[in-house]
């Protein structure tokens, strides 16, 4: 229903801006722009839909292996205490726990080739177990705002980005996103824990918690210790390693097991064909609406009207200039990875609004994308507070970026 208000308006607030723009400014360009961008976004979200089928084909046939191979009830060895307190829904060894820990893990590392097919393939598993096809559960609310918390270990791409505009540090943003990733995910956390009744002081996950975070420490004094040609070698080393591992792992069960792991893969190949093509109106839809509002201006209207606030009350505003990034992010990934880079380019990729403008990219994750992917791919229509859950986990880290921001470089 959030999903349904939230459509609606980005149509109807960019009709009026655009409105007021031709009648009081005599903008004529204003109304074909965002007719273009109907069409540029519809292509989009359809090019999006295709080139997931080939990713989705695989992943989802190397985990038809892994299932049958028995990897599910390895992982929940592993996390299963943790697993059985956020998600109660879930039954014991059922194959949507293996596909969370590989979709959580995958999203940690900065996988999204693999992140994304995996999440698809839990939301199905779980949509199994749901007594209301029609209705989010609990498990998948769970599921959907702890992915939209972004956390990431290694914001490769962001870096990258930063090394092609020039930076004379590209890295320096790896501990500040880092920071603010966390934040957002444990802001999401408590939120779901709160609506879910579930006791986030329980000592295991405390204890689980508290052991992610050591192990982050420890990934940060090392990738920090790395300068920026090493750090980017060794993590697409890592990442590399860490994939081919679970494939041949995966394989290696299916032969350990005695089955057929070709026609398994076969299996699993074609669900993630039919699964990537539920999703292409649900995109479209989505990304129409999003290139509505931001080709209207409303974006640059509220960024504005925020900084004359801050700075009539005498606070330092120096962070608005960045505050489009944030705001894009929970739209389209690739809205504000443009973002960053024209606002980069204009204050420089190391100045204090180039150095946020890469934080706040790195700290969240397209939530109103991830809920049309997901659900639409199951066909739920009632995603209940799925993006309250996703913007709160998305608020939580841009303010944490803010102050770490500040912190760090102003």
């Amino acid at each position: 229903m959030v999903l349904n208000y939230i459509w609606v308006a980005f149509f109807l607030i960019g009709f009026i801006v655009a409105l007021v723009k031709l009648v009081f400014f005599g903008d004529t360009t204003i109304f074909p722009e965002m007719l273009q961008s109907t069409f540029t976004m519809a292509k989009t979200g359809f090019e999006i839909s295709i080139g997931l089928t080939g990713v989705m084909t695989l992943w989802l046939g190397l985990m038809k292996i892994g299932e049958r191979g028995g990897i599910v009830p390895i992982l929940s060895k592993l996390v299963g205490p943790f697993f059985s307190r956020l998600f109660p829904e879930i039954p014991k060894n059922h194959p949507a726990t293996g596909s969370i820990i590989m979709n959580f893990s995958a999203n940690i590392l900065g996988l999204d080739n693999a992140a994304t097919p995996l999440g698809l393939k839990a939301m199905n598993e779980l949509q199994e177990i749901n007594p209301n096809k029609d209705t989010a559960s609990n498990a998948q609310l769970m599921f959907l705002v702890m992915n939209a918390s972004g956390l990431t270990v290694i914001p490769i791409s962001i870096i990258a980005d930063r090394a092609t505009m020039g930076s004379v540090n590209p890295t320096s943003i790896f501990i500040p996103t880092l920071l603010a990733t966390f934040c957002s995910a444990l802001g999401g956390l408590t939120y779901m824990c709160i609506r879910q009744r579930i006791k986030l002081l329980d000592p295991v996950l405390l204890a689980y918690i508290f052991g992610f975070m050591a192990a982050v420490a420890v990934a940060v004094s090392y990738f920090a210790s790395l300068s920026k040609d090493e750090l980017q070698r060794q993590s697409t080393l890592f990442s590399s390693v860490i994939i081919l591992t679970v494939i041949i792992g995966f394989i290696t069960l299916g032969l350990i097991r005695k089955i057929n792991v070709f026609d398994a893969f076969i299996e699993g190949a074609k669900e993630g064909f039919a699964t990537a093509i539920k999703v292409i109106p649900f995109l479209i839809a989505i990304l129409v609406a999003i290139g509505i509002f931001r080709t209207s201006g409303t974006l640059t209207a509220i960024t504005d009207g925020v900084k004359w606030a801050f700075i009539s009350m005498g606070i330092n505003a120096d962070f608005v200039d960045a505050l489009p990034v944030a705001l894009l992010k929970p739209l389209s990934g690739q809205g504000s990875r443009a973002m960053m880079i024209e606002i980069a380019k204009s204050f420089g990729p190391d100045s204090f609004v180039g150095n946020l403008t890469a934080i706040f990219r790195g700290c969240a994750e397209t939530t109103l994308y991830l809920v049309a992917l997901y659900f639409g791919s199951i066909s739920v229509r009632n995603t209940r507070y799925a993006v309250t859950g996703g913007l709160i986990a998305d608020a939580c880290g841009a303010t944490a970026a803010i102050f770490i921001a500040y912190l760090f470089f102003h």
